[in-house]
């Protein structure tokens, strides 16, 4: 198999080529690599592919059979591996711990052949860190990728590996699928296990999954993380079959919520609103009834979750300050982290009860105003990726952490939400801007229902197929 090759095809149809002997996992880790060695140097995607990648241990058996994934660096980890949390507080930190995620990961045959770029702690939603410096997007690479799962979504749009992990908080699978043109899957609260040292992370606000580039592989991908282990705080309704197995069953007729009005202070771009009515009048084309859905939440309550939730986040730098025997200042962490760590120091144990009760106020609240329906279509983003200007990026030393979050609020206005209800979100790449760049609108679903939400993304996929659309940075494009 060529270069050009390996990159036509998903997680699912590479597999499906070493189970019939027409390539080996150990070929598919050299054509990563070779991917990696020619497009990585205009991407900043991938900030160290293992040396020992091919002989790195992996079942290569089960549904993915020896295919190449990349780590997000940042969640979970893999045992004396390094985890640096796009941070210079965090350089050379190697966790003792193997996560359950990558347990899973290698029993499903997935070769974990190197770690990706995330902005520092995963704040940012944009693709830069001081650290790693910039993740440019293969669709245009004076743009943004999104973050936080920057580097993820970036090596798989270009092609270094059909599927990577990513983590998701408030938005940082999503964001990236749809700037980067992938499907990115937020599962719910509880589908996937952050065993055994982070069950529930965040408030249970971050969820660790995949980025990927079609709906099967999506689906493939639950089967092989979701599922419970002792200790979780709490066990969701399990599937009442398998994931792929939801590819082949009917839709049924689905009362649909459509978001056509802004959720947040940024306005939404023409061409986003022209992909979600033309996806909204395919819905109806298909059977399903539409309403529209007014905001359900106020953009500044999920502001203050943000804010009360900083004084957790001090107390966790603190601890690996003295780990690492460093200073927490501007050496260390990037300005706006270094504010939101004064502002959650400053605040002592305040925002404690604040941010409980603010969670449970919004999990109410929006609960209420979606119950009527089976599904809800919204735009993931309201603009289109943008350039590399730094307004958004934590490195940015004119915000304040006030500032900073209102902004993270009002771009991200319809991902974080889901992060605090635990509805299951995906981002699919249904649209591209008239100048080519990929759109991804967002399709959440019934709180533990992502088998409906797998049987709407490959109804859509089927309608709109996105598999063909190439970026311009891509491996194996080159003689």
């Amino acid at each position: 198999m060529r270069l050009n090759e390996y990159v036509e095809f998903d997680a699912t149809g590479l597999a499906s080529l070493v189970d019939s002997g027409e390539v080996s996992t150990v070929d598919l880790t050299h054509l990563a690599r070779e991917a990696y060695e020619q497009i990585n140097p205009s991407i900043n995607a991938v900030v160290e592919f293992y040396d020992d990648a091919e002989t790195a241990a992996a079942a290569d058996a089960g549904p993915f059979n020896g295919v190449p994934f990349l780590r997000k660096d940042i969640g979970p980890t893999e045992a004396g591996r390094l985890q640096e949390m796009g941070s210079r507080l965090f350089k050379g930190n190697r966790p003792e711990t193997e996560s359950f995620f990558f347990l899973r990961a290698r029993d499903a045959g997935l070769r974990i052949v190197g770690r990706t770029t995330t902005t520092e702690f995963g704040t940012s939603g944009m693709s830069e860190s001081m650290l790693h410096g910039v993740t440019r997007n293969p669709w245009d690479v004076a743009r943004t990728t999104g973050g936080s799962s920057a580097g993820a979504a970036a090596a798989v749009a270009a092609g270094i590996t059909p599927i990577a992990h990513g983590g998701d908080g408030g938005g940082s699978i999503r964001i990236p699928a749809s700037w980067c043109g992938l499907v990115g899957l937020n599962p719910s609260r509880g589908r996937v296990s952050g065993g055994p040292n982070n069950q529930d992370g965040s408030f249970g606000l971050s969820r660790s999954f995949v980025l990927c580039r079609t709906v099967r592989d999506m689906a493939a991908a639950l089967d092989v993380f979701s599922g419970p282990h002792p200790g979780d705080p709490f066990i969701i309704a399990q599937p009442i079959r398998p994931y792929t197995q939801e590819l082949s069953q009917a839709t049924g007729r689905l009362k649909v919520g459509v978001a056509r009005t802004k959720w947040g202070a940024v306005d939404i771009e023409p061409q986003i609103l022209h992909a979600l009515e033309s996806t909204a009048s395919l819905l109806i084309e298909m059977g399903h009834s539409l309403a529209d859905i007014e905001p359900p939440y106020e953009s500044g309550e999920y502001t203050k979750i943000l804010l009360a939730g900083s004084c957790f986040s001090t107390r966790w730098l603190d601890s690996a300050a003295t780990k690492f025997g460093r200073s927490i200042d501007r050496d260390a962490i990037e300005e706006i982290n270094l504010k939101l760590y004064e502002f959650g120091r400053d605040r002592g144990n305040a925002g404690v009860y604040e941010i409980h009760e603010a969670l449970r106020k919004m999990r109410f609240a929006v609960g209420e105003a979606i119950q009527e329906f089976d599904i809800l279509l919204t735009p993931t983003m309201p603009i289109v990726a943008p350039p590399h200007d730094g307004i958004y990026a934590t490195t940015n030393p004119t915000l304040s952490a006030e500032e900073y979050l209102a902004a993270d609020a009002a771009l991200y206005q319809y991902l974080g939400v889901f992060n605090v209800t635990g509805h299951p979100s995906v981002s699919l790449p249904l649209a591209q801007s008239d100048d080519g760049l990929p759109i991804g609108l967002q399709i959440v679903g019934r709180f533990g229902d992502e088998a409906t939400l797998v049987r709407v993304a490959r109804d859509l996929e089927e309608a709109k197929p996105w598999i063909n659309r190439r970026p311009e940075a891509r491996a194996g494009d080159k003689p």
